[in-house]
């Protein structure tokens, strides 16, 4: 196994670190140790460097998969398989928490299934669809909005009284349909 596909398990193996952020424990287990009720009181701060850790991950597993020339068959599986099971992760459990609503998750993930199995249909007729530009743009704004929420809106709030996390939200919704409405658009021909 290259280092680029190492890079990507690891981003999987934050994710269940990252939820575990979310979970409260119970007064029993806080009390157990100072180590344990410092995680849970800090929880949330630990799930956001957790998440931004992992998303940085994904810049970083291409840069080394194009650089050292280890782009695999398997990278191109596990890639967009990561970053779906983050985002999903991020989004259940900040419904979980009341962060968000629920249509927005659904939006957002039921886009990411569909593509799936557009490109499910295409692998079993030996077609490889590639990711693209809008599907970049849309990964960028869905870790921006998830982090700024997650953030409750700081830095923003220090600047204004406009709720920017959620403006980012409803915009990496937008471009998520858009971009998958595209996705499907342009390969549909190729699937014929």
């Amino acid at each position: 196994m290259n280092l680029a596909n190492k890079i990507t398990l690891a981003r999987m193996a934050l994710i269940p670190l990252f939820m575990l952020c979310f979970v409260p424990l119970p007064s029993w287990i806080q009390e157990s140790s100072e180590l344990i009720r410092f995680l849970d009181q800090h929880g949330l701060v630990i799930g956001v460097i957790i998440f931004a850790l992992a998303a940085g991950t994904d810049k970083l597993d291409g840069y080394v998969a194009r650089k050292y020339n280890q782009i695999t068959k398997l990278g191109k599986l596990l890639d967009p398989l990561a970053d779906k099971l983050l985002i999903s992760a991020a989004l259940i459990m900040m419904v979980q928490v009341d962060m968000i609503g629920s249509w927005i998750a659904v939006i957002i993930i039921g886009r990411e299934i569909v593509i799936t199995a557009l490109r499910m249909v295409a692998t079993e007729q030996g077609i490889a669809l590639a990711a693209d530009r809008y599907g970049k743009i849309k990964m960028v704004l869905q870790v921006a909005a998830i982090m700024a929420i997650l953030l409750n809106n700081v830095p923003f709030s220090l600047l204004t009284d406009v709720r920017v996390d959620m403006i980012l939200l409803w915009l990496a919704a937008g471009v998520t349909l858009l971009s998958g409405l595209n996705y499907i658009l342009v390969n549909y021909r190729l699937l014929k």
